[in-house]
């Protein structure tokens, strides 16, 4: 029987590249209004330029990178119009999952994750990087222990932005939404099975971080703006 192992020799290197370019672009290594170079870029990733087009069209996909009018392509700034709708979206995945775990019979094994990922919000000064994760991190898990797979990747779909959103903000903005007391009291309405208190905590708390993300993007436009 013959193998053709080629494929996913390249599959491998892009699905490398998708990994670094996000983790590049998530952590501001490369800045929202950045445009990417395919000479510069296959360079530095040691990949050929079409494995390099394959990882950006998946990038784009993911709302990271966005390609203009010449087709060049760029890291997304993200506007505050957009961050209202990504806000209004993410509430109503959030709360269909606060819905379903304050309704489970044994909510036990959910709060014990959940705990677990609260402390990785606790760590004495953390990094713009580090908190990003780990908010991420706490939100994608409502959507995980919700037992709803459409909904996990509905919001798997959204994370990219929601990640370029809080880079775009800045570490001042952004670090005060991942604070572990903003994220406890949700804890407490899972245990209780209260999902109208939740859902009212729920919402003040993407409202607060929603501004907070936009007022920081609309410095982040104003730099890009200058430039």
């Amino acid at each position: 029987m013959e193998f053709r192992l080629g494929s996913t020799t390249r599959t491998t290197l892009r699905e490398a590249a998708i990994g670094q370019l996000r983790d590049a672009i998530g952590q501001g290594e490369i800045p929202s209004g950045t445009h990417l170079g395919e000479v510069e870029l296959s360079q530095s990733l040691g990949i050929s330029r079409a494995t390099l087009r394959e990882a950006l069209r998946h990038l784009q996909q993911e709302g990271l990178v966005v390609q203009d009018h010449r087709g060049r392509l760029s890291v997304r700034a993200v506007t505050p119009e957009e961050i209202s709708e990504l806000f209004e979206v993410r509430l109503m995945m959030e709360s269909l999952a606060l819905h379903r775990l304050t309704k489970m019979e044994d909510r036990a094994p959910v709060l014990q994750e959940l705990k677990i990922r609260l402390l990785m919000l606790d760590v004495p000064e953390i990094s713009l990087a580090q908190g990003i994760e780990a908010d991420l991190n706490f939100h994608r898990g409502l959507c995980e222990l919700a037992g709803n797979r459409t909904l996990l990747h509905s919001w798997n779909a959204i994370s990219g932005l929601i990640r370029i959103t809080m880079v775009s903000a800045g570490p001042k903005n952004a670090l005060l939404n991942m604070a572990k007391e903003r994220h406890a009291p949700i804890l407490d309405f899972i245990e209780n099975g209260d999902y109208e208190g939740g859902r009212t905590f729920l919402t003040q708390h993407m409202r607060s971080a929603k501004d907070r993300l936009a007022a920081g993007t609309k410095e982040d436009l104003l730099r890009l703006s200058a430039t």
